[in-house]
């Protein structure tokens, strides 16, 4: 039997970010995957999609060149083409992974593991199990689960990673699930001429975040041309149409493709959990401390099998942890109000941290700065001003609980409110840093003086 101080079941973000800490930290390190490196975040997620979304910029600037003065000729824009692109963008990635592993001496093992108990994994490919002398990590994700009434067959009824690689562009699409990925593909596909409709069963779009910003969404994506139905249900999809219970009533609404986007579960069938003693919980993901260990001793579980927030990210500050606490280092465990959270349509939402509600909702008495985009020097050069930052302060203490933002690259705005939380910084210091100008990182240091009464450009 063959043995590795660590055994990683699932080569995604976790997976392979764990694999390679591990491996720097001098432990021998078998990645076990019968797929593509990557995992779905890097094939079939988080990169062909920004990808896509990418070409959607693109063409809506083409599209809108006369407002910069540009005049040009037919727009013809190809879906196919943006398919290929996106594709080879992935492979890219999935090369550099594989590469990665390489140099850090990581065993990868192209097959499916079970485990026969805490310390012992089966492959279907090979007789002989291979074993854990240190540890077992569990990172192997998870996937669409299944909604009554809305049975996926791949052609007119899909998911995410069917539209990914779809080169036909549908006349009508019908997006049920107003959350990140809903909102996301409802953009692209009415960036490419598609007649789109977006239904979400709660009262807004992205539910968790903060009111204030998901109206401001609904609106752009209203101004768009998408039909966004909020306090919905499609009850039923059938070849005449969706079946949709909205405001009271019922109505039919035609498609040429649904795409779910609700739910998700843990991807652990046949995993041998319940033999490894195992336990999960609501959503089939596995139960797990703060510390990413499991109900077994020596096996430990990260990413999406583990439960919200599903966020690459997440998995891959989940899997150094992880990989760090095996080797024996003092961890510090990770915060979940502090993982950053981003949604990539036009105009993209970025969050970190509590939401106002929320905050008040803890006890906090809070004090909030705003900040328009359309005040902003950089924002109305580009030509792209709908959004807005609020920054969400401790009235007694001054804390940065949270931020939350709409607009043009928000998602490039939460690295510094990310090293903001990490040092305990105030907004005041935000606000006093010196942020380059014209940038629209200046809309943070605007928004934090806000809420003292200092925001000097409005």
């Amino acid at each position: 039997m063959t043995a590795y101080d660590v055994i990683i079941l699932g080569a995604g973000p976790g997976g392979y970010v764990c694999a390679i800490r591990a491996a720097q930290l001098g432990m021998r390190v078998a990645l076990i995957e019968p797929d593509e490196l990557g995992g779905l975040c890097l094939n079939w997620g988080c990169i062909p999609s920004k990808a896509l979304l990418r070409n959607a910029d693109v063409l809506n600037t083409i599209t809108n060149a006369a407002e910069f003065g540009i005049r040009v000729g037919t727009v013809e824009p190809s879906l196919d083409a943006a398919i290929d692109r996106s594709r080879k963008v992935v492979n890219r990635l999935v090369r550099g992974v594989a590469s990665l592993l390489r140099a850090a001496n990581v065993t990868v093992i192209k097959d499916r593991g079970r485990l026969l108990d805490a310390q012992t994994v089966a492959l279907d490919g090979q007789p002989e199990p291979v074993h854990a002398e240190k540890a077992i990590v569990i990172a192997t994700g998870a996937r669409e689960r299944a909604i009554p009434g809305l049975d996926v067959n791949g052609e007119t009824v899909v998911t995410s990673r069917h539209a990914l690689e779809r080169r036909t562009l549908p006349e009508r699409v019908l997006i049920v699930g107003g959350g990140a990925t809903g909102c996301e593909f409802a953009y692209f596909y009415r960036s490419y001429g598609s007649a789109v409709t977006l239904v979400e069963l709660t009262p807004r779009l992205l539910p968790g975040e903060d009111e204030e910003i998901t109206t401001i969404l609904q609106d752009s994506l209203s101004r768009q041309g998408i039909d966004v139905l909020t306090g919905s249900r499609v009850a039923r999809l059938t070849t005449g149409g969706a079946e949709i219970d909205t405001a009271g009533a019922a109505r039919i609404i035609p498609y040429d493709m649904a795409l779910v986007a609700v739910g998700m579960e843990g991807r652990t069938e046949g995993l041998g959990l319940d033999a490894a003693g195992i336990e999960t919980g609501a959503g089939g993901y596995i139960t797990c401390d703060e510390a990413m260990r499991t109900t077994a001793p020596g096996v430990y579980a990260i990413g999406d099998v583990t439960g919200p927030p599903l966020l690459a990210h997440a998995a891959m500050a989940q899997g150094i942890l992880t990989a760090e606490a095996i080797a024996g280092h003092d961890t510090r465990p990770l915060v979940r109000d502090d993982i950053p959270r981003a949604v990539y349509c036009h105009p993209q939402v970025a969050s970190v941290g509590l939401t106002e509600a929320q905050a008040a909702e803890q006890g906090h008495i809070t004090k909030v700065g705003r900040f328009p985009y359309r005040a902003n020097g950089k924002a109305l050069a580009l030509g792209d001003y709908a959004g807005l930052i609020k920054i969400v302060s401790d009235e007694e203490t001054g804390a940065l609980l949270g931020a939350q933002m709409i607009g043009p690259e928000t998602s490039e705005l939460l690295g510094e409110l990310s090293v903001a939380r990490m040092l305990e910084a105030t907004p005041l210091e935000i606000g006093r840093a010196v942020h380059p100008h014209p940038t629209l990182s200046e809309t943070l240091m605007e928004a934090s003086l806000a809420a003292f009464g200092e925001a000097i450009h409005m």
